[in-house]
């Protein structure tokens, strides 16, 4: 594994020599390339002003900001990059606070920190230790790839996770989702529904994570590359809405029904 990055974790007076990897595998990605329907060659990417229909060389381009509708600010590269943040090569840490209290919808992407070379290997195993015995998460900040990013650590084995976090400006309120009210409840309702959860309960490491569009995908490519025919797989029929109770009842028989043939 290849770090992307190397730098420090700086708190305090305290400074430990790290490194950073992507903790996501994109080779497991499946991609297309746009192809030309009659001879198969490639498609380029053209850069075509709405305006005046003609294809624009890359050094006529230039960034705007729409402040209103066709109303654009222009900048030029010289005056973006003359904004941009001097890289420190350093994660300064500027709190500690407990990892429950960061809402799923501010990280962003993941990544794993590890100590750069053996003599961080101590410092860097005291932070981990540290982490773990406080059950805390250290945030700060970084420069990756010109931009500023507020990041949040935590202690996982004998290395770090580090977490992008998105800004509170970039995350939607979740009240201007429709039609989310307060409703009653029925008891009767509620305890069927807790048997159910409690049917299917089981641990993390149990749950099936098979990526079945990906497997259904290569095998849709295996069977393209041998000349078989292609089957086309139809979309199940909506079953027909039930009474609640019914529903629940159902549900709880097929789950314990499940768990014996498991």
């Amino acid at each position: 594994m290849r770090s992307m990055w190397k730098g420090h974790i700086r708190f305090s007076l305290v400074t430990i020599p790290i490194q950073i990897f992507n903790a996501i595998e994109s080779k497991s990605t499946i991609s297309f390339k746009q192809l030309h329907k009659e001879d198969k060659g490639r498609v380029g990417y053209n850069k075509v002003c709405k305006t005046c229909n003609e294809t624009i060389p890359h050094a006529d381009i230039v960034k705007g900001y729409e402040y209103e509708p066709d109303q654009y600010v222009v900048f030029e590269k010289s005056e973006l990059e003359s904004i941009k943040l001097k890289s420190t090569r350093a994660i300064d840490i500027e709190a500690f606070v407990d990892i429950k209290e960061v809402h799923p919808s501010r990280f962003e992407a993941v990544y794993y920190v590890g100590p750069n070379g053996e003599v961080a290997s101590k410092t860097f195993s005291l932070f981990c230790q540290t982490l773990k015995k406080t059950g805390k998460a250290g945030i700060g900040r970084i420069i990756l790839r010109d931009k500023e990013d507020v990041v949040l650590l935590t202690a996982e084995g004998n290395a770090l996770i580090m977490y992008k976090l998105r800004y509170p400006n970039e995350v939607r309120s979740m009240e201007k989702v429709p039609d989310i009210v307060e409703t009653e409840v029925d008891e009767a309702q509620l305890k069927l529904a807790e048997t159910l959860v409690a049917s299917l309960e089981t641990t993390f490491d149990k749950v099936n994570f098979e990526d079945r569009y990906r497997d259904a995908l290569m095998e849709l490519v295996q069977n393209k590359i041998e000349g078989k025919e292609i089957v086309r797989i139809e979309d199940e029929v909506e079953k027909p809405v039930v009474d609640i109770m019914s529903a629940l009842k159902a549900s709880i028989d097929a789950a314990k029904e499940g768990k014996k043939t498991a």
